[in-house]
């Protein structure tokens, strides 16, 4: 069994301030979208130009907080929302949600892309490498802060949190998630849309391998105490949320990568049969 590095969740105080290391963990993911977009942006098939991408950034940073605090409340706390509708408001408590952040980003770049008149499905396809590096400091983030830990285990690598009441050696599951969910998402990401790609390949390709990262996490994280298992006695809430998005990211992959193709070939002009001249 590892020793848990016991890790203040407060960074640092100056004052009243306090900065807690997920805040900081948001900022440097935040960071990296920023630096990593810089870079894309300076491609001649970049959909959009350096100076927009702060614009863009601050976009979809309004998306992930709104939707991911809305998204924590209907999905995971709807019905503490219902005792104390005013509970939405008091985000200092804690409580975010990727798939309600996930959604608040797409609207957000869906009405950005209406602004700067740039085609949606291609701006989505600029951001979604962006996302991956964000989700593993957040998920790092979790770790230090001792949250979303992962079931009871006896492999060699488990780890016993010290906030945890009945004190069980556990699988330190955000350690997983900030693997595949931030680096290995990264890399696949990162790869494949390091060219040209079908309008909307690269984001259908977050949804298939994000779903599917998340779904094969959740057998090895806790399940919500306020919740348990959804469905069949060991589907979580996390691997409902994320079964459509691995269904929806295969259908569009097939779909937007089907109509580039069939355009592509209606683009290549038909050769007119050569005649032979006559000889006399």
């Amino acid at each position: 069994m590892l020793q848990y590095p016991a890790i203040d969740p407060v960074a640092f105080s100056l004052g009243p301030l306090t900065v807690h290391w997920y805040g900081i963990m948001y900022l440097l993911g935040f960071a990296a979208a920023w630096l990593l977009a810089m870079h894309r942006a300076a491609k001649p098939w970049s959909p959009v130009t350096r100076a927009q991408v702060e614009d863009l950034i601050m976009w979809s940073a309004f998306g992930v907080v709104l939707g991911g605090r809305l998204g924590y409340v209907f999905f995971y706390q709807f019905e503490r929302f219902l005792e104390d509708p005013l509970w939405l408001f008091r985000i200092w408590e804690g409580g975010m949600a990727f798939h309600g952040g996930m959604l608040g980003v797409i609207l957000a770049i869906f009405l950005y892309s209406l602004k700067i008149n740039v085609r949606f499905l291609r701006l989505m396809d600029f951001v979604a490498p962006l996302v991956p590096l964000g989700l593993g400091f957040g998920r790092i983030g979790n770790f230090i802060g001792q949250e979303l830990w992962g079931r009871q285990t006896d492999v060699s690598w488990a780890m016993v949190f010290p906030k945890d009441p009945e004190q069980l050696a556990r699988h330190p599951s955000q350690l997983y998630q900030a693997t595949l969910e931030g680096l290995a998402l990264f890399l696949i990401l990162l790869w494949y849309s390091r060219k040209p790609r079908a309008a909307g390949t690269v984001g259908a390709l977050f949804l298939i391998f994000y779903g599917s990262f998340r779904f094969l996490v959740e057998f090895f994280r806790e399940p919500d105490s306020h919740i348990g298992f959804d469905l069949m006695g060991w589907m979580t809430r996390g691997q409902l949320l994320s079964t459509p998005m691995i269904l929806a990211g295969l259908v569009l992959f097939v779909v937007f990568w089907w109509r580039e193709s069939r355009a592509a070939k209606q683009e290549i002009p038909t050769k007119k049969p050569v005649q032979a001249e006559a000889t006399e």
